[in-house]
Protein backbone atom coordinates (compact mmCIF):
# COMPACT_ATOMS: atom_id res chain seq x y z
CA UNK A 1 0.00 0.00 0.00
CA UNK A 2 1.34 3.43 -0.94
CA UNK A 3 1.67 5.84 1.98
CA UNK A 4 -0.50 8.89 1.40
CA UNK A 5 0.87 12.37 2.02
CA UNK A 6 0.11 13.78 5.46
CA UNK A 7 -1.71 16.81 4.02
CA UNK A 8 -2.46 18.76 0.86
CA UNK A 9 -0.21 21.57 2.04
CA UNK A 10 3.50 22.02 1.49
CA UNK A 11 5.39 20.22 4.26
CA UNK A 12 8.53 22.19 5.11
CA UNK A 13 11.82 20.67 6.16
CA UNK A 14 12.39 21.10 9.90
CA UNK A 15 15.80 22.71 9.37
CA UNK A 16 14.22 25.32 7.09
CA UNK A 17 11.76 26.56 9.75
CA UNK A 18 12.22 29.61 11.97
CA UNK A 19 14.03 28.68 15.17
CA UNK A 20 11.04 29.16 17.51
CA UNK A 21 8.84 26.85 15.42
CA UNK A 22 11.56 24.26 14.91
CA UNK A 23 12.28 24.29 18.65
CA UNK A 24 8.62 23.79 19.52
CA UNK A 25 8.26 20.90 17.08
CA UNK A 26 11.44 19.22 18.35
CA UNK A 27 10.26 19.59 21.96
CA UNK A 28 6.97 17.87 21.08
CA UNK A 29 8.88 15.16 19.22
CA UNK A 30 11.14 14.59 22.22
CA UNK A 31 8.17 14.33 24.59
CA UNK A 32 5.88 12.16 22.44
CA UNK A 33 8.35 10.30 20.26
CA UNK A 34 6.93 11.68 17.01
CA UNK A 35 5.91 14.93 15.35
CA UNK A 36 2.11 15.32 15.16
CA UNK A 37 1.20 15.97 11.54
CA UNK A 38 -0.76 19.10 12.42
CA UNK A 39 2.51 20.83 13.37
CA UNK A 40 3.98 20.07 9.97
CA UNK A 41 0.79 21.07 8.14
CA UNK A 42 0.66 24.44 9.89
CA UNK A 43 4.41 25.16 9.85
CA UNK A 44 4.51 26.20 6.21
CA UNK A 45 2.86 29.49 7.30
CA UNK A 46 4.90 30.55 10.35
CA UNK A 47 2.79 33.53 11.45
CA UNK A 48 -0.38 31.44 11.37
CA UNK A 49 1.38 28.56 13.16
CA UNK A 50 2.33 30.92 15.99
CA UNK A 51 -1.16 32.42 16.27
CA UNK A 52 -2.88 29.02 16.10
CA UNK A 53 -0.63 27.50 18.74
CA UNK A 54 -0.87 30.52 21.04
CA UNK A 55 -4.67 30.38 21.09
CA UNK A 56 -4.67 26.56 21.31
CA UNK A 57 -2.37 26.66 24.33
CA UNK A 58 -4.37 29.45 25.98
CA UNK A 59 -7.56 27.42 25.71
CA UNK A 60 -6.28 23.92 26.34
CA UNK A 61 -3.55 24.34 28.96
CA UNK A 62 -5.49 26.28 31.61
CA UNK A 63 -5.38 24.87 35.12
CA UNK A 64 -8.57 26.56 36.30
CA UNK A 65 -12.19 25.91 35.36
CA UNK A 66 -12.67 22.88 33.16
CA UNK A 67 -10.32 19.95 33.64
CA UNK A 68 -7.88 19.14 30.87
CA UNK A 69 -9.86 15.95 30.21
CA UNK A 70 -13.11 17.94 29.90
CA UNK A 71 -11.43 20.29 27.42
CA UNK A 72 -10.45 17.25 25.34
CA UNK A 73 -14.00 15.86 25.60
CA UNK A 74 -15.24 19.03 23.90
CA UNK A 75 -12.64 18.66 21.15
CA UNK A 76 -13.56 15.02 20.50
CA UNK A 77 -17.33 15.68 20.46
CA UNK A 78 -17.05 18.74 18.20
CA UNK A 79 -14.56 17.00 15.91
CA UNK A 80 -16.77 13.93 15.60
CA UNK A 81 -19.70 16.14 14.64
CA UNK A 82 -17.53 17.93 12.07
CA UNK A 83 -16.23 14.58 10.78
CA UNK A 84 -12.63 15.56 11.39
CA UNK A 85 -10.68 12.32 11.39
CA UNK A 86 -7.42 13.94 12.45
CA UNK A 87 -8.82 15.68 15.53
CA UNK A 88 -10.99 12.75 16.65
CA UNK A 89 -8.00 10.41 16.49
CA UNK A 90 -5.35 12.80 17.87
CA UNK A 91 -7.46 14.39 20.61
CA UNK A 92 -9.08 11.05 21.35
CA UNK A 93 -5.60 9.81 22.27
CA UNK A 94 -4.99 12.85 24.47
CA UNK A 95 -8.42 12.40 26.11
CA UNK A 96 -7.73 8.73 26.89
CA UNK A 97 -4.48 9.73 28.57
CA UNK A 98 -5.86 12.72 30.47
CA UNK A 99 -8.99 10.88 31.63
CA UNK A 100 -7.02 7.69 32.33
CA UNK A 101 -9.85 5.87 30.55
CA UNK A 102 -9.25 3.72 27.46
CA UNK A 103 -12.92 3.81 26.40
CA UNK A 104 -14.02 7.40 26.86
CA UNK A 105 -12.84 8.91 23.56
CA UNK A 106 -14.52 6.21 21.48
CA UNK A 107 -17.72 6.58 23.48
CA UNK A 108 -17.80 10.36 23.04
CA UNK A 109 -16.94 10.19 19.34
CA UNK A 110 -19.64 7.60 18.65
CA UNK A 111 -22.42 9.09 20.82
CA UNK A 112 -21.53 11.37 23.71
CA UNK A 113 -25.08 11.12 25.09
CA UNK A 114 -24.45 7.45 25.92
CA UNK A 115 -20.87 7.89 27.11
CA UNK A 116 -19.88 7.07 30.68
CA UNK A 117 -19.56 10.72 31.72
CA UNK A 118 -21.32 12.85 34.33
CA UNK A 119 -24.56 14.75 33.81
CA UNK A 120 -22.50 17.95 34.15
CA UNK A 121 -20.18 16.85 31.35
CA UNK A 122 -23.18 15.94 29.17
CA UNK A 123 -24.55 19.47 29.69
CA UNK A 124 -21.14 20.82 28.68
CA UNK A 125 -21.09 18.76 25.47
CA UNK A 126 -24.70 19.61 24.67
CA UNK A 127 -23.77 23.28 24.75
CA UNK A 128 -20.52 22.74 22.81
CA UNK A 129 -22.45 20.98 20.03
CA UNK A 130 -25.05 23.75 19.95
CA UNK A 131 -22.21 26.26 19.53
CA UNK A 132 -20.82 24.04 16.74
CA UNK A 133 -24.08 23.68 14.83
CA UNK A 134 -26.34 26.55 15.81
CA UNK A 135 -24.39 29.25 17.64
CA UNK A 136 -26.91 31.77 16.37
CA UNK A 137 -29.56 30.06 18.55
CA UNK A 138 -27.61 30.23 21.83
CA UNK A 139 -29.68 32.16 24.35
CA UNK A 140 -29.87 33.04 28.02
CA UNK A 141 -31.57 29.72 28.80
CA UNK A 142 -28.47 27.86 27.57
CA UNK A 143 -26.28 29.83 29.96
CA UNK A 144 -28.77 29.28 32.80
CA UNK A 145 -28.74 25.53 32.17
CA UNK A 146 -24.95 25.48 32.32
CA UNK A 147 -24.93 27.53 35.53
CA UNK A 148 -27.46 25.08 37.01
CA UNK A 149 -25.13 22.23 36.02
CA UNK A 150 -22.30 23.90 37.96
CA UNK A 151 -20.42 26.00 35.40
CA UNK A 152 -19.52 29.64 35.97
CA UNK A 153 -19.34 32.30 33.27
CA UNK A 154 -15.61 31.73 32.67
CA UNK A 155 -16.16 28.01 32.10
CA UNK A 156 -19.09 28.76 29.77
CA UNK A 157 -16.80 31.03 27.75
CA UNK A 158 -14.16 28.28 27.61
CA UNK A 159 -16.68 25.70 26.38
CA UNK A 160 -17.80 28.05 23.60
CA UNK A 161 -14.26 29.12 22.71
CA UNK A 162 -12.96 25.55 22.51
CA UNK A 163 -15.92 24.51 20.34
CA UNK A 164 -15.40 27.51 18.05
CA UNK A 165 -11.62 27.12 17.82
CA UNK A 166 -11.84 23.45 16.97
CA UNK A 167 -14.59 24.15 14.45
CA UNK A 168 -11.95 26.18 12.61
CA UNK A 169 -9.26 23.57 13.21
CA UNK A 170 -11.56 20.78 11.96
CA UNK A 171 -12.25 22.69 8.77
CA UNK A 172 -8.55 23.27 8.09
CA UNK A 173 -7.77 19.61 8.75
CA UNK A 174 -10.60 18.46 6.48
CA UNK A 175 -9.72 20.87 3.65
CA UNK A 176 -6.09 19.77 3.74
CA UNK A 177 -6.94 16.06 4.18
CA UNK A 178 -4.70 16.00 7.24
CA UNK A 179 -3.85 12.41 8.17
CA UNK A 180 -3.58 11.31 11.81
CA UNK A 181 -0.21 9.91 12.84
CA UNK A 182 -0.35 6.14 13.26
CA UNK A 183 1.03 6.55 16.80
CA UNK A 184 -2.18 8.25 18.00
CA UNK A 185 -4.34 5.16 17.46
CA UNK A 186 -2.73 3.13 20.24
CA UNK A 187 -2.05 5.87 22.78
CA UNK A 188 -3.87 5.60 26.10
CA UNK A 189 -5.46 2.25 25.34
CA UNK A 190 -3.81 0.32 28.13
Amino acid sequence: MTKRPIARTPIPELNALPEDIRSRILTVQEKSGFVPNVFLMLAHRPAEFRAFMAYHDTLMDKAEGLTKAEREMIVVAVSARNQCQYCVVAHGAILRIRAKNALIADQIAANWRKADITAKQKAMLDFALKVTERANEVEDADHAALRAAGFDDEAIWDIAAIAAFFGMSNRLANVTNLRPNDEFYAMGRG
